[in-house]
């Protein structure tokens, strides 16, 4: 039987992991959705408000991907040609670093209705919830969110510039590159600044490590801190009452505590 449904594409922010973080305009999308092509950083939790659809993982990791990219569009307008409403769910926000505008200019062509649904970025809602502000009057007037690895698979140039200056910095895909980083601001800098990596955020299996340009490789090591992870790299990261009680709770060791001024 021929679909009779328009072929319509949505873009859905699900939020950077906590289910209850995604917004009610995601919700609706997902309820009246006729397929659901997700990714791999996305809550499998939020799945449920799709009881109708059919379900579809699109994931891609570092060195193992379920599609291709070009793979993922085709499939959208392909799925949306033979279904109707396609929601493509992504973790965080789809147009920061989400690759979202992609598969919207892509569906477009060939005549998908379209429409985009934002979502709390990991960038801003990781570091929220783990009590870093990365604005504060007279610390940290602006921020930086950058990606860690680039398309082709090389750290980003602006690294470099965000390391020269006062605003804090936050790095998504970075872990694979964190040596790397921090050799930068240690050739740009002379302040051993605080850095906090916080894995799976706002998840119930979130961990998070802080510590100080020098040691926080070592310390993330040592907590078998891994991908997905943010960086969150500024004198903002001390001057956080919550970061403050983890500190004296999970580190014994007196001179890290005394070298972060808290």
């Amino acid at each position: 039987m021929r679909n009779l449904k328009t072929p319509k594409l949505t873009i859905v922010g699900a939020g950077p992991g906590d289910v209850e973080l995604i917004t009610l305009k995601a919700v609706k999308a997902l309820e009246s959705a006729d397929i659901v092509l997700y990714d791999a950083l996305v809550n499998e939790e939020l799945l449920e408000y799709a009881p109708n659809a059919e379900i579809v993982f699109v994931g891609k990791r570092l060195g193992c991907h379920a599609y291709t990219q070009d793979q993922i569009n085709d499939l959208i307008v392909s799925m949306a040609n033979r279904y109707g409403h396609v929601v493509r769910l992504k973790g965080g926000d789809s147009f920061v670093f989400g690759r979202g505008s992609e598969e919207i200019d892509y569906a477009v062509k060939f005549g998908l209705e379209t429409a985009v649904v934002p979502g709390i970025s990991s960038a801003l809602g990781v570091p929220a919830a783990a009590g870093i502000s990365l604005t504060q009057r007279k610390i940290a007037e602006s921020f930086w969110v950058i990606t860690g690895t680039t398309s082709d698979h090389k750290l980003s140039n602006d690294i470099m510039l965000a390391s020269k200056s006062a605003a804090t910095v936050v790095i998504l895909m970075g872990m694979h590159k964190l040596d790397e980083i921090l050799s930068i601001y240690q050739q740009n800098r002379n302040d051993d600044l605080p850095v906090a990596i916080i894995q799976n955020g706002t998840k119930n299996s979130e961990q998070k490590v802080i510590g100080t340009i020098s040691t926080i490789a070592k310390l993330a090591a040592e907590k078998n801190i891994a991908s997905p992870a943010i960086i969150v790299i500024g004198e903002v990261v001390k001057n956080t009452s919550k970061l403050t009680e983890y500190f004296q709770e999970h580190f014994e060791d007196e001179f890290i505590f005394q070298n972060l001024n808290l």
